[in-house]
């Protein structure tokens, strides 16, 4: 007892750990998934396939047992189902399946005892335990693996060859046939989990880099809206500060009204700007050129000299509030850029349309393509969608016919309804 306890103080807790996981700690629900399919006719499959191995195993191991081993019936149908029938749950709770099965066939060891026959089992029953071995290894933890590996070969074979009989060189290829299936289970399955690993990892990072472009094309409108804020306060600034000159009998109250509006506008100026230089990136500065609008429409058009393009303007053009020319020209602008990288050479219409109550856009092309790619960095349905949202538009960005057509239409802003303008 003592050489046998020494023994065992020099085997490592790592083994004793992985053995006690295999046998009764481990989750018999998958660590991993092998596969994930919603698909009605895959499952079906899978189910009709577990269901015709476990009633043909199940069935020959009870047969094979009665007829061969001569053990009872009650007997043999005992150890015909804990050998073969776990396999119809294999598919989904492998370690479950594979304790049954393994406790069918030490109980089998033990009901036989020291016996003529070649093995102390139906050959059916090991058919059973090498795809369920294989499952256990391809879903479990590396540990659990390892523990199953060593207890399927106690019972397969250390077990046998000490108390039923079995020759020494088959349990040798009993044991070799087990680690095959556990070794093809690991595998394939650290193959499918490494490949369902990074497939999550890269629609995360698909998911992060969207976010990014959205991010990113909001701070580029807020930095191109600046000139307009900008615009506004310093005229309200300027004209509250010139109103005590233009009105000398203006009240006192009114003077202390126009100067603290004044101050105000002064402070809110300061603080848009402030904030524009956070947006602003580090190695960015200052725009100085004047933010286009619907004015240079037609530069705009002539600059892509790779389309044929063709512009039409419908209804007269209207005196558009800041923001709402600005971001009608940008949306044309990207739209012509996508189908100059999507559609070089394609024809496209342009068509520019002043409805009473809103602003329509639309770019069409017969260049066929695919739907521009947002997730390496180009952002410019990001930025269109970003504009429409801000102005409380719709837009239409897709493929149309063989070509591709961009529709927008954004709704003037009723503190500057251009019906007023004169």
């Amino acid at each position: 007892m003592a050489s046998l306890a020494s023994v065992i103080e020099q085997v490592p807790r790592g083994v004793f750990a992985a053995l006690l996981d295999a046998a009764v700690r481990a989750p018999v629900r998958p660590e991993r998934r092998l596969y994930s399919t919603d698909k009605t006719w895959v499952k079906a499959s899978v189910l009709a396939l577990t269901l015709a191995l476990a009633i043909g195993f199940t069935g020959g191991s009870i047969a094979l047992y009665i007829n061969l081993h001569g053990l009872g019936a009650s007997q043999s149908w005992l150890l015909g189902l804990l050998q073969g029938l776990p396999l119809l749950v294999a598919p989904y709770l492998p370690l479950a399946s594979w304790r049954i099965m393994v406790a069918g066939l030490l109980l089998a060891e033990i009901s036989l005892g020291h016996h003529e026959e070649f093995m102390p089992w139906p050959v059916t029953s090991l058919l059973g335990l090498l795809p369920v071995l294989a499952l256990v290894a391809a879903v479990s933890a590396r540990l659990v693996a390892k523990g199953v590996s060593v207890l399927t070969i106690t019972v397969l074979a250390i077990v046998p060859i000490l108390f039923n009989g079995l020759e020494p060189w088959f349990g040798l290829i009993l044991s070799a046939l087990a680690g095959l299936a556990l070794v093809f289970g690991d595998a394939v399955g650290g193959r499918r989990w490494a490949e369902m690993t990074l497939a999550e990892q890269a629609e995360l990072r698909r998911q992060d880099l969207a976010r990014q472009a959205v991010l990113e094309e909001r701070s580029r409108i807020a930095r191109e809206l600046h000139d307009v804020v900008a615009h506004h306060m310093s005229v309200i600034a300027l004209q509250a500060e010139a109103a005590p000159y233009k009105i000398p009998e203006l009240p006192d109250a009114a003077r202390a009204t126009f100067t603290l509006l004044r101050d105000e506008a002064r402070a809110a100026l300061t603080e848009t700007r402030r904030v524009v230089g956070l947006l602003r990136a580090h190695d960015e500065t200052a725009e100085r050129v004047p933010q286009p609008g619907m004015d240079r429409l037609p530069d705009l058009v002539a600059s892509h000299d790779g389309l044929r393009i063709s512009l039409t303007v419908i209804g007269a053009a209207l005196a558009l509030p800041e923001g709402l020319d600005l971001s009608a020209y940008r949306i044309i602008q990207e739209a012509l850029s996508n189908a100059s990288r999507y559609a070089p050479g394609a024809a496209v219409s342009v068509e520019v349309r002043y409805d009473p109550d809103r602003l329509r856009l639309s770019v069409r092309d017969d260049g066929p393509h695919g739907e521009p790619d947002t997730s390496n960095g180009g952002h410019g349905l990001v930025g269109m969608r970003e504009r429409v949202t801000m102005l409380g538009g719709t837009l239409f960005a897709g493929e149309e016919g063989e070509g591709w057509a961009v529709l927008a239409e954004l709704p003037y802003d009723d503190a500057h309804d251009p019906r007023g303008d004169s």
